[in-house]
């Protein structure tokens, strides 16, 4: 967490030892959401995931889930099959992650109108 200086307020720093950036960076990005909330439903194919999240490219979708197992939060298991089949699923630390972050999406979803509007009105400002 941030160090709070005399004046008790926050100071963030730019490092790697900031646990909020360490996460954020990662889950903050386009796709890592979606994927992360698209294996709440259990274990998924990559063509699956794919066709579940409208607009990924193979190329991103391959990336993300690549970061989202070296984070810790995806789990991939190759099964010794022919053709091979691969499968993801959150791992305990992915599930533990998604119940906050289920609040977060529960929230833009309740004000995504005000949202809206309030960028609207800014634009027009300016």
């Amino acid at each position: 967490m941030a160090k709070k200086p005399k004046s008790d307020r926050r100071i963030f720093h730019n490092n790697e030892d900031c646990p909020v950036r360490n996460v954020v960076a990662q889950i903050g990005d386009k796709w890592s959401l979606l994927i992360l909330f698209a294996l709440v439903d259990g274990s998924d194919r990559f063509n699956a995931l794919k066709s579940r999240i409208e607009g990924i490219s193979q190329r991103m979708l391959t990336q993300t889930l690549r970061d989202l197992e070296r984070e810790g939060y995806v789990n991939r298991t190759v099964y010794p099959e022919v053709p091979v089949r691969v499968e993801y699923a959150l791992t305990e630390l992915g599930r533990d992650l998604v119940k906050p972050l289920y609040k977060l999406v529960c929230w833009a979803d309740e004000h995504q109108q005000e949202i809206h509007r309030a960028r609207r009105s800014y634009d027009e400002k300016s």
